[in-house]
């Protein structure tokens, strides 16, 4: 591949050795070998850096940062944007999985379709990557008002060519921070484009907080208030379409 098709995958890491080499074999395993992988590790207390340095030594392309200090995965995923050096950005958490073709039909499709910005669909697992949740099939485009009302685009299958839309970091926040960086670069476009085939696999954790609603509806009113500066009755109707969507997309 030209070093023009350079993808950088961006990968947040905090204790996750029971998952991680699978995410990073499944990276491996790409049909387009043109790639960076960066982990940047949120200082993990359990044998994720022992491990992330023997991976690194055995697979040039897999590169590590150890934070010093825990900061939380916008810190993680921001120093990991700072470091990539692509034409294009991925990403891609650490206990998360992608088929063989994600990398080429994502470029392909950025390619044929004539836009920055693309996303995927994906299977939904549970914690032994057994599909007893309906596939997420993603529309074929979003604006920046769709994903105000519900974030269809996931982390694994986020796809951006910043040489046309530049870097950007995700705000500071505990939770939501993916999303503020696809609406900063929804502002910056039309839409971006959906693609209906399953790129990935999604693994839902035990007692994972994106899935407690109740937990989240703080998260999601703290987004729309002070991230978004939205005004109280168009923050009162995105958070009415929020929980209603919410609720269908995890709906059995």
């Amino acid at each position: 591949m030209h070093q023009e098709d350079l993808v950088s995958i961006i990968t947040p890491s905090y204790n996750s050795q029971d998952f991680i080499q699978e995410t990073i074999n499944s990276v491996i395993s790409q049909t387009h070998q043109n790639w960076e992988m960066i982990i940047v590790d949120d200082a993990s207390s359990d044998g994720t850096p022992t491990l992330l340095k023997e991976i690194s030594k055995k697979e040039s392309r897999v590169k590590y940062h150890l934070l010093k200090n825990n900061s939380g995965p916008a810190v993680a995923r921001n120093k990991a944007i700072e470091l990539a050096q692509g034409k294009y950005l991925a990403f891609l958490d650490a206990d998360d999985i992608w088929f063989p073709f994600h990398l080429t039909n994502s470029i392909a499709t950025i390619k044929d379709k004539k836009v920055p910005f693309v996303f995927a669909s994906y299977k939904r697992s549970n914690e032994n990557l057994e599909f007893v949740y309906s596939d997420f099939v993603v529309p074929e485009k979003v604006t920046y008002s769709d994903i105000l009302k519900t974030n269809s685009i996931s982390c694994l299958t986020a796809f951006v060519n910043v040489s046309k839309l530049g870097k950007e970091k995700m705000p500071l926040i505990k939770k939501r921070q993916d999303m503020g960086l696809w609406l900063t670069y929804l502002k910056k476009i039309p839409y971006a484009h959906g693609i209906q085939e399953c790129h990935a696999i999604y693994r839902i954790r035990e007692n994972s907080l994106s899935r407690d609603k109740k937990k989240l509806i703080a998260f999601q009113w703290e987004f729309y208030r002070n991230v978004e500066n939205l005004n109280i009755f168009q923050s009162i109707y995105y958070m009415l379409w929020w929980m209603y969507l919410g609720y269908k997309k995890y709906k059995n």
